[in-house]
């Protein structure tokens, strides 16, 4: 396993004018961060979204995208992850094309199979059962390679149907944006080692919501299989991918054993379990520097995401630790 050098990015929900997130851009790419990412959910407050614990994301992708992309001259810009349901294929592959264009080749387009079964259900799209999903995913995947191409579309397959144009417009990066996959079951991670630039860890949200059962399907020991299950998949492509994960608790500086602490025992956890838990960080800027390093020889990530919440307080890690 190849050592890459580390990179960076901010995970952001919302923002109240355009004013704040041209900003939140531009202090992302000025502190050293090498992305801005928005998630793809549409529920706004309520009785759908309230029992599933998820956050509010009151930006769409798409257009929150553009803006940060026309605010900043290097920030990439991505969604971690695109549903593939949310669209029709074909709108999201050219919208996906015209992003990496009118980014000048700044585009990480992530791509995920839906797992938020109240948000479904509450803008009216049937769930249908994870393997279908999977598969569905697989065929969007290829969807936007073939429409990277610029050659004529035949598009056979059981959800994506698409005949008789090109794809346009061209896209900066050659052959494609780079496609990031994310997920936490073996195949969506297997679909990624095969298929994806950018594999992202995720918890497997198989329940529905956020919480302990997702949070202890990301624990070291659990991510080490993941690890397996992509390297198995990439073969001797392995050592080219990006692996990439988000750190969702985040505490910086003094109180964060005891927040490690009351966190792990929320999640059923002991405290050194979350100490080491990939998709957590507490302690020090030096400890945490460390902490990175460490997990970088064993898993091989390299690219962390945080929340936008603590992107003043991470950036000392970032400053020392990219492109290091």
């Amino acid at each position: 396993m190849n050592a890459r050098p580390f990179r960076f990015a901010i995970q952001s929900f919302s923002a109240q004018s355009a004013a704040e997130w041209r900003d939140r851009a531009r202090t992302a790419e000025s502190m050293g961060y090498s992305a801005l990412h928005l998630a793809d959910h549409i529920l706004g407050p309520g009785d759908a979204i309230t029992p599933t614990g998820h956050p509010i994301q009151e930006l769409a992708a798409v257009p929150a995208m553009a803006m940060a992309a026309e605010a900043t001259e290097t920030l990439r810009i991505g969604c971690r992850v695109f549903c593939i349901d949310y669209r029709l294929p074909a709108v999201l592959a050219k919208e996906a094309a015209t992003l990496d264009l009118l980014s000048e080749g700044r585009l990480e387009i992530g791509l995920g199979a839906g797992w938020l079964a109240n948000e479904y259900e509450a803008i009216g799209i049937a769930f249908d059962p994870p393997a279908e999903r999977i598969d569905r995913l697989a065929e969007v995947v290829h969807l936007i390679k073939a429409h990277a191409t610029g050659d004529p579309l035949d598009l056979d397959g059981r959800s994506v149907k698409i005949h008789g144009y090109a794809g346009v417009p061209a896209p900066v990066q050659k052959p494609h944006p780079p496609i990031m996959i994310g997920g936490g079951s073996r195949r969506v991670l297997q679909l990624a080692g095969r298929e994806a630039q950018v594999v992202s860890f995720n918890f497997n949200n198989r329940s529905g919501t956020l919480g302990p059962d997702g949070f202890r399907s990301g624990t070291a020991e659990e991510t080490r299989k993941k690890v397996r299950w992509v390297a198995e998949a990439a073969g001797d492509r392995f050592d080219s991918l990006e692996l990439e994960i988000g750190a969702y608790l985040v505490h910086i500086g003094e109180g964060a054993d005891s927040a490690c602490e009351g966190i792990a025992k929320a999640f059923g956890l002991e405290a050194s379990d979350m100490k080491a838990h990939p998709h957590a960080l507490f302690g020090s800027v030096d400890e945490i520097c460390d902490e990175l390093a460490r997990r970088r020889d064993e898993f091989g990530i390299h690219y962390v995401t945080v929340g936008h919440d603590v992107m003043e307080a991470f950036a000392p890690v970032v400053q020392r630790l990219a492109g290091q």
